[in-house]
């Protein structure tokens, strides 16, 4: 099995639906947290309207923070989320080195997140990750909504193959398939996520899943085994869309994490700080957080496998 690469999108994709905003300060200790873990990636925000989404207001000042020489942490790489040319240019401007991009293959969840219709936001999500690239940055395109939708029910599998075509027809090689409204089932991923490798077998897959329905960890298997080696997800298992219409939070880092370790893969992060992070967000935000695993702690390590031969149940 290739290298799994982790991508931590809890400073974005789990803030960016809450009511009370984090403080600067406070995103900035904890990305310092997560950065000193292990993760190969994290996402510290959105280049969207400040009114529409005010938890993102920071991000521009998030990325001048930590692109400064004695912040920019050591091999982590830093990523934002663009939707349009405007996003791009402040991206650029405040020296993001990798943009995540994508356009939903629901015309519905297309218009109330990004004011477009499904086939205009693709022509300007290509040109616009096409500029990235040819301005020296990393691009990961995605397809939202790629396994159904709130509002429009199942999403076709030949309307999320067309958007990927057009991407590597483009020359984009990493491409996300995103669960937005957390539908996906591992069947389903397991096929679409073939059905890619198919198209071009040297593509790099990602992943991004929500568990609004109870299977994104189940998902996030169903996507290994089918060879996807990037996979984004969220301390705490915080967040989600606020353009869909049943709302639930991304896979937890802590217990993604903890699955592969159980499965001998990446033991190399450290969970503590993760989990140091997961308990601050909840302290904050005065609530219980999704994750399983920040409610009953790891298993430690060393521990077998498998069960005993005891009778419980």
């Amino acid at each position: 099995m290739n290298r799994i690469i982790l991508h931590e999108v809890g400073p974005r994709d789990g803030l960016q639906i809450e009511k009370t905003t984090v403080p600067t300060e406070t995103k900035i200790r904890w990305i310092e947290k997560l950065a000193s873990t292990g993760i190969d990636m994290i996402q510290f925000g959105s280049f969207v309207h400040r009114e529409k989404v005010p938890q993102m207001a920071d991000t521009d000042e998030l990325f001048r923070h930590f692109t400064k020489p004695t912040n920019r942490p050591a091999g982590v790489v830093l990523t934002g989320l663009v939707l349009n040319e405007k996003g791009l240019e402040r991206g650029l401007a405040c020296g993001v080195p990798y943009f995540c991009m994508g356009v939903s293959a629901s015309e519905t969840h297309s218009r109330k997140n990004t004011g477009m219709g499904t086939e205009e936001a693709a022509g300007r999500i290509i040109a616009t990750a096409k500029a990235a690239l040819a301005a020296g940055a990393g691009v990961q395109v995605s397809v939202q909504s790629a396994f159904g939708c709130s509002y429009e029910g199942a999403v076709p599998e030949d309307r999320v193959l067309d958007l990927v075509r057009r991407f590597l027809d483009a020359g984009l090689r990493t491409v996300s398939l995103a669960d937005t409204a957390g539908h996906a089932n591992p069947m389903q991923v397991e096929r679409l996520f073939v059905a890619i490798r198919s198209l071009d077998a040297g593509v790099e897959c990602a992943g991004h899943f929500h568990d609004t329905y109870g299977l994104g960890l189940a998902n996030c298997y169903a996507a290994l085994k089918a060879g996807v080696t990037y996979f984004e997800s969220a301390f705490a298992g915080i967040g989600g869309c606020p353009f869909t219409a049943v709302t639930g939070g991304n896979v937890g880092t802590e217990d993604f994490v903890h699955m592969l370790q159980r499965m001998k893969l990446r033991e190399d992060v450290r969970l503590d700080p993760v989990l140091e992070v997961s308990r601050e967000a909840a302290q904050f935000f005065a609530r219980e957080l999704p994750s399983t695993i920040l409610r009953t702690g790891p298993i430690p390590a060393g521990s077998a496998a498998a069960g005993g031969t005891g009778g419980g149940r």
